[in-house]
């Protein structure tokens, strides 16, 4: 599943254009990387829940055909659920009844780790839930978790006791980074009505009973694009190749053979410039800059460390920022 249903309000008027899951990264919105690389291991049913702009990403995903996946469409009316009320609200589309695990994803991130040692690591351990973690310097403000030698998680949430005091953490302070693996029983836990965080609520009763929940530690690529500052930075960490993208359905750097650049235009890598793109005379393009279909770059004019959404039309200085579509 893909949680996809949230508000974005940290990402301010870019929000009210397209829901945080379809900002693009290099031609490709985060909704699609994301059911890419479930299908990229070999996931054949993706369920994502949908509310504030749904209909866009409904549109883009579409049933899953062009991306290799079949993806079903869990509607939240009304009041939004949160991430553990999504799940118990997808329960009929992600149970499928076979015992298989359940994998989740949050739709504002990016990550690069390999999917199948995550689901093979889960059901090796024989847990209940296993969370991915990563060591963070700001850990404790997201919750501050930390496994012992086995891998269970024995330090949850700031303030709340721990299931077994005399466990040793081994561990640095982790935070979780939206992705899990657990047993279809694990939704169980979910209360039957409301908004619910899954974390705390279903984890953090898997967790006072002392057992059942693992977590693992990626060092790999993990990326989330909350506000526009990380969402800049995002675009940058793919553009300077910090991520192992094989399920990229296209290049991720370089100018479309569809873009019309003048010849006195300066382009400096790494940028990513798409299909029908028009850079004018004497312009300044990069580094970091990525450009959506059809934006007009006006004669002159410095884009630097940008991202310009399709249509766009860019004059003067353009810095720092995301230039919504018109």
């Amino acid at each position: 599943m893909i949680l996809a249903a949230g508000f974005g309000t940290r990402l301010g008027a870019l929000s009210e254009q397209r829901p945080k899951p379809m900002l693009p990264i290099c031609g490709t919105p985060l909704v699609r990387w994301s059911a890419r690389w479930l299908a990229h291991h070999g996931v054949q049913d993706v369920t994502v829940n949908l509310h504030h702009l749904g209909e866009q990403i409904e549109a883009e995903l579409g049933d899953g055909s062009e991306i290799g996946t079949r993806v079903h469409y869990s509607h939240e009316e009304g009041m939004i659920l949160g991430t553990g009320g999504g799940l118990r609200n997808a329960r009929a589309l992600i149970d499928g009844g076979d015992g298989e695990p359940i994998v989740v994803v949050n739709g504002k991130i990016m990550v690069d780790f390999d999917l199948r040692a995550l689901v093979a690591k889960h059901r090796e351990s024989g847990a209940e839930a296993t969370m991915v973690l990563r060591a963070d310097p700001d850990a404790t403000k997201w919750g501050s978790l930390q496994l012992d030698d086995d891998g269970r998680v024995v330090r949850l949430l700031q303030g709340v006791p721990d299931a077994n005091p005399t466990a040793e953490p081994t561990s640095e302070p982790l935070m979780f980074t939206g992705i899990h693996v657990f047993e279809p029983r694990f939704l169980d836990r979910i209360p039957p009505s409301g908004e619910q965080c899954v974390v705390r609520t279903a984890y953090r009763q898997l967790f006072h009973e002392g057992r059942g929940l693992h977590g693992v530690i990626s060092e790999h690529y993990w990326w989330e694009h909350s506000t526009p500052e990380r969402y800049l930075q995002g675009v940058a960490n793919v553009l300077d190749g910090k991520a192992h993208l094989p399920h990229a359905e296209h290049p991720l750097r370089g100018v479309s053979e569809t873009a019309a650049i003048d010849p006195s235009a300066e382009i400096t890598d790494p940028v990513w410039i798409g299909p029908d793109v028009t850079v004018g005379a004497g312009a300044r393009i990069g580094p970091h800059v990525q450009l959506g279909r059809g934006v007009t770059v006006e004669p002159g004019a410095v884009v630097e460390r940008a991202i310009a959404w399709e249509g766009a039309r860019l004059s003067g200085v353009v810095r720092d920022t995301v230039i919504p579509s018109p």
